[in-house]
């Protein structure tokens, strides 16, 4: 057996102290805000990891049509698993040229583990940046100067550390679409020279204010390449920044909770925040989760500020300096007004967009919709923290087909009015059998049935102690009373188009068996869990409006020679090594895209394709690798064309302006600056086929 891949980084994930102070106010080294005693997922999934051999053949929920559930399908036996990976006389079905053949979609050379300071494509793709950090996109915005950033030229330019990216089509414009991307947080020690981070100027807080939020940005493909390029001042182009006015709606808009000084209403929000993954809906408009909203608050001091990971002292960008509303003993309601679900419509430039309270406040990373059988748009939810929860919104209403003005309006309503669930996981093993170590369960395999339970309709609460407005606005409490089940670091979700199954990306949780903390349950199955996991789950009879599911593991994170990983029951030795899965998206033939955020397996970030179907289920291999210091977030996964946002590029420890930890993306002497990449075939030909 070869070596185990080496762990590069002491910090959770393997992420910088730098990110980690900057991305979401160093959480990891916080106390965990979860303090309930509900089930932990870890306890369901428990530690079934060391009967690897055992699991290629159990990787099925077996699930009794009688009992009202849908099976998560899978070879039945390792025999039949091996019929199926054999060609004749028993050799292998794998290629003559490695790499070349596999799932359709996922036909390339996997790129190699690497350091390298650059974005690495596969033999046979080109790349070209799309848009980089401070290139202008309105009207009257000048060309970006690091040397001379304003808050109102930044205003102007395209954002800062980019993470979720859609790319939508523009009718009547040839060869041009609109690129929509979130800007999570500012890097102040990479963006202005010399700062000082125990006195920030207010002109620095007012351009990282700007920096952050969203960017409209229509761009135009080359013909016959896969290359794209922003078109600058476009009618359609579009900046939102910490100081841009939002809508609040649904049921806890006007809420008391919601009132502050500057806004009595509690209808109107001055900003976005840590927007970190989202979701594009099937009525044309895009969503955005703010998550690490709390990092951004000073004096913190009720239980519910504790909850959300507010703190009691100063915060890291001084920002409560410069404005009260940052500063909780002043504005103690101010934080209630972030951590939502942000729906925008690209296409109408005045629009004001709007926070969604009826899909909860929490650390949203994303939010992906779904349509029922009868066109009503479900919504599903993770809170990046360790120890949260895994939700989903149900609407009330079903949305309206074209794109006229009455069908527009109605669907910009969908998301106002329905139920919002929390998901409870159970295993379908003793829990005795779990001790962490990763022993398989007697039944051979990682599965269970979960439910969603009730947390709120309208104006009408099901938490029993809580107002319909209190759990909107503090949903993690919900969950807590409601018996939710701890994940670890429920991060991006995806439901896949072609079967409606749901992916969860767990992105990792070192805490989990610590003294004091929830273990291993069967479904996060590795105490001190470095390198996360996927999990895929099933609605009862394919109804994602209904209220029970299966689920199981479709993959283990990690190096592939660790006995404690899993690749769906695919040959281990064929799979490329996988750590941190954050971001997740799906292609056209069904293949789920994994981007990564901290590898601990001692190659930089990146995106990697796996096969979610057929005899093939279950092979990843890397796409891509990223620069020094960066994450891979995004992705965008299209016939012709794959996007990425290249996040925090040279986000090291000690990296400043004129000591930067890499030269990416415009070579020695230029400031490091977060980028969209496009990548695509040299022969012109769809991505993997």
């Amino acid at each position: 057996m070869r070596n185990l891949l080496p762990l590069i980084s002491s910090h959770p994930g393997g992420r910088s102290g730098l990110t980690c102070r900057y991305r979401c106010g160093d959480a990891c080294f916080q106390e965990i805000p979860n303090t309930s005693d509900n089930e932990y997922a870890g306890d369901v999934i428990a530690g079934a990891l060391s009967r690897r051999s055992m699991m290629r053949a159990a990787a099925v929920v077996t699930v009794a049509a009688a009992a009202g559930t849908a099976a998560l399908a899978g070879p039945a036996a390792p025999q039949a698993e091996a019929a199926a990976l054999a060609g004749p006389g028993g050799s292998p079905k794998y290629p003559h040229k490695p790499g070349l053949s596999g799932a359709r979609g996922l036909r390339f050379a996997p790129v190699a583990p690497n350091k390298d300071d650059k974005v690495t494509v596969p033999d046979g793709y080109e790349q070209n940046l799309v848009i980089r950090w401070g290139e202008p996109i309105l009207r009257g915005a000048p060309a970006f100067d690091p040397d001379r950033q304003t808050a109102k030229a930044q205003a102007g330019q395209f954002g800062y550390n980019v993470d979720f990216l859609s790319l939508l089509p523009l009718r009547g414009e040839r060869g041009r679409q609109v690129l929509v991307a979130n800007h999570e947080y500012t890097d102040e020690n990479l963006m202005f020279r010399g700062y000082d981070p125990a006195n920030p100027t207010r002109e620095q807080v007012e351009i990282a204010w700007a920096a952050h939020g969203l960017s409209v940005v229509v761009v135009q493909e080359e013909h016959r390449t896969g290359k794209l390029g922003a078109v600058g001042r476009h009618p359609l182009n579009r900046r939102l920044t910490a100081t841009s006015e939002f809508r609040v709606t649904g049921p806890a808009a006007g809420s008391p909770l919601l009132r502050t000084s500057a806004d009595p209403s509690g209808r109107k929000v001055l900003g976005t925040l840590n927007n970190c993954a989202g979701g594009t809906t099937p009525w044309g408009t895009t969503l955005h989760g703010e998550e690490n909203f709390n990092q951004y608050f000073a004096n913190g001091s009720s239980p519910t500020d504790k909850r959300y990971g507010i703190g009691s002292s100063t915060t890291e960008r001084k920002w409560e300096r410069f404005d009260k509303r940052f500063d909780v003993a002043q504005e103690p309601n101010e934080p209630h007004r972030h951590g939502w679900v942000v729906e925008l419509d690209p296409f109408d430039p005045d629009s004001t967009p709007r926070k969604r309270t009826a899909l909860g406040r929490f650390k949203h990373e994303a939010a992906q919709p779904r349509l029922t059988s009868d066109g009503r748009p479900v919504v599903y939810m993770g809170d990046d923290e360790r120890f949260d929860y895994f939700y989903k919104f149900v609407s009330s209403k079903q949305m309206k087909k074209g794109n006229s003005r009455a069908a527009r309006e109605h669907n910009l309503t969908l998301l106002d009015e329905g139920t919002l669930y929390v998901a409870k996981l159970t295993g379908d093993s003793p829990a005795a059998e779990f001790d962490g170590t990763g022993k398989l369960p007697s039944d051979g395999e990682f599965d269970g049935s979960g439910v969603w339970i009730p947390l709120a309709t309208g104006n009408v609460s099901h938490v029993p102690g809580m107002t319909a407005e209190e759990v909107y606005v503090f949903t993690r409490l919900a969950g807590d009373k409601v018996g939710a089940t701890k994940m670890d670091r429920p991060e991006d979700v995806e439901p896949s188009p072609r079967t409606g199954r749901v992916y969860i990306a767990l992105t990792n949780n070192t805490d989990r068996g610590k003294a004091g903390k929830a273990g291993a349950d069967e479904a996060n199955p590795r105490n001190l869990n470095k390198h996360g996991q996927v999990l895929e789950l099933a609605e009862h009879w394919d109804d994602p409006a209904g209220d029970g599911f299966a689920w199981r593991l479709f993959l283990v994170a990690g190096d592939p020679n660790d006995p404690s990983t899993y690749f769906a029951g695919f040959p281990k030795e064929k799979v490329s090594p996988i750590s941190c899965p954050d971001n997740v998206a799906f292609d056209d033939h069904g293949n789920l895209w994994i981007s990564t955020d901290g590898n601990q397996l001692g190659s930089h970030d990146g995106l990697f394709g796996v096969a979610t179907q057929g005899e093939r289920r279950g092979e990843l291999k890397q796409f891509l690798t990223v620069p020094t210091g960066a994450e891979t977030c995004g992705p965008v996964i299209q016939d012709r064309r794959v996007l990425v946002a290249v996040q925090h590029p040279g986000e090291i420890d000690g990296a400043t302006v004129d000591k930067p930890a890499s030269s990416w993306p415009d070579g020695p002497g230029k400031i490091v600056r977060p980028s969209v990449v496009a990548v695509w075939r040299r022969d012109g030909r769809d991505i993997g086929v």
